[in-house]
């Protein structure tokens, strides 16, 4: 089976303004557990509900790795394969629980013609509110 990857978005095809297209991320328990697997995260509330409500939360939690890792993708999904992220800022708000679902959007909010950079703003909300806001800067062909 061959993949086709999007092409790259070109830096001259970006504008201030414009809005990344809508990602809807189901929020399964074995997504989250799986994920804090992945990235080594074996802290509890990631992992046993049990040891997460006895500590305040009323499940598992999203670790702030798999959060940073779907700010990633929303915005290559959008630029590319050939795009390179050259830096993100995160900021975590409400949790990420199992059986919601978190909806990020964004938009690019500068550009840069002498690095062929953006600036994107991302924005990951759930049931009970922001997930995540976090800047990211890519390097467009």
């Amino acid at each position: 089976m061959t993949t086709i990857l999007p092409p790259t978005r070109p830096f001259t095809d970006v504008a201030v303004g414009d809005e990344l297209p809508e990602l809807a991320i189901p929020l399964t328990r074995t997504l989250i557990l799986a994920t804090a697997i992945a990235t080594r995260d074996y802290q509890e509330v990631h992992h046993d509900p049990d040891i997460a409500r006895q500590r305040g939360s009323k499940d598992v939690i999203m670790n702030i790795l798999t959060t940073t890792g779907f700010v990633g993708r929303f915005v290559t999904d959008w630029a590319g394969p050939n795009a390179q992220i050259r830096a993100v800022k995160v900021r975590l708000g409400a949790p990420n629980y199992p059986g919601d679902t978190m909806t990020m959007t964004g938009s690019v909010t500068a550009v840069d013609p002498a690095t062929r950079r953006a600036t994107i703003a991302v924005r990951g909300a759930n049931g009970l509110g922001d997930h995540v806001n976090a800047t990211v800067e890519v390097e467009l062909p």
